[in-house]
């Protein structure tokens, strides 16, 4: 604001008046102002101006690189924010670099809140964020710590989904399991539920795995070793995610099996991904814009009332049929 004020010959008192909009400067000389400023390519630090307040008016959201749920939940973080007066700064976790070395990335930032997309830290760590700061976590819900938590209920998703798959006639209905990932233990529970709750307890079958694409690549490659060596393949599979039904897919289709001729295959999530297959994959949908609204005014609400009880919000998932579910294929007499 000095080299403005002096280019333009005003003090720096009347180059702040004008950058704020506030009354006080003549019209030529507001002009003459601005003009200066565009000229040097001057840009008033917003950061700076806020954090002299004592406020940096900013969240921080953790992600993991590569999980495609989380960009379509950023996605739905930004607008929402925006509408509330908050910038949005980003941190990832990534191989090698832990969610807490995220996590303190953008408290060094100054941001006055952080949302935590999926977290897998341990809870003990998550209860002491949320006493230093306020956190939000999505995905994920860990009772007794003081952070919000927004998720959808995981488990009446997968019992839309297993009921599909049992009305079209499946019963050697295979679960790929999530591993450690948001989500993954009441999808599990649920699976195991409805088989026991359709008869089907002898064909329960959970195969360990994660949210990944590799997790479905080496699921694929697994059940086709069976087949080959007598094991006939399961009819339907239940995927953690779509990014794991993804690489199932991929996997079955090099290797000749068509779906859902041969095996129907359910994701979770209704990520975008699901939208860039070839054939449509039927999903579980999870609401991503309705979960960063609801993550971005619980953070909100809480700056503003910091004595807030931890709170919960729990959205319904919806089942989302598309082209890789059809009918169980005929049992050889």
């Amino acid at each position: 604001m000095a080299d403005v004020a002096e280019k333009a010959g005003v003090s720096r008192a009347l180059v702040s008046i004008i950058f704020r909009d506030l009354p006080g400067a003549g019209r030529e000389t507001r002009e003459r102002v601005l003009r200066v400023a565009d000229e040097i390519g001057y840009r008033p630090d917003n950061a700076a101006r806020l954090l002299a307040r004592g406020r940096s008016r900013t969240l921080g959201v953790m992600f993991t690189v590569h999980q495609t749920f989380h960009t379509d939940l950023i996605a739905g973080i930004y607008p929402e924010a925006e509408r509330l007066g908050y910038d949005v700064l980003l941190s990832a976790a990534a191989q090698g670099r832990s969610e807490e070395k995220a996590v303190e990335a953008l408290l060094g930032h100054r941001c006055e809140a952080v949302i935590l997309l999926g977290p897998d830290a341990d809870p003990g760590y998550l209860d002491a964020l949320g006493r230093r700061t306020v956190a939000v976590s999505v995905s994920r819900r860990v009772p007794h710590a003081r952070v919000d938590f927004v998720h959808s209920a995981e488990g009446k998703g997968a019992r839309q989904a297993m009921d599909h798959l049992v009305e079209l006639g499946h019963r050697r209905i295979v679960h790929i399991d999530g591993g450690r990932g948001p989500g993954s233990a009441e999808r599990r529970r649920a699976y195991r539920a409805a088989m026991r709750r359709h008869g089907l307890e002898a064909e329960l079958r959970v195969i360990p795995g994660a949210h990944t694409e590799e997790s479905g690549i080496e699921t694929g490659r697994l059940l086709l070793a069976e087949r080959d060596q007598g094991r006939p393949l399961p009819t339907a599979v239940l995927a953690g995610n779509d990014r794991c039904a993804m690489g199932l897919l991929m996997t079955l289709t090099r290797a000749g099996v068509e779906v859902p001729r041969d095996m129907s295959v359910v994701g979770y999530d209704d990520s975008h991904l699901s939208h860039l297959m070839p054939i449509g994959l039927t999903t579980v949908r999870q609401d991503a814009v309705l979960m960063a609204e609801h993550a971005v005014r619980f953070a909100v609400e809480r700056l503003e009332d910091p004595e807030l009880q931890p709170r919960e919000a729990v959205l319904d998932p919806k089942l989302v049929v598309r082209g890789t579910s059809g009918p169980a294929p005929q049992e050889p007499a």
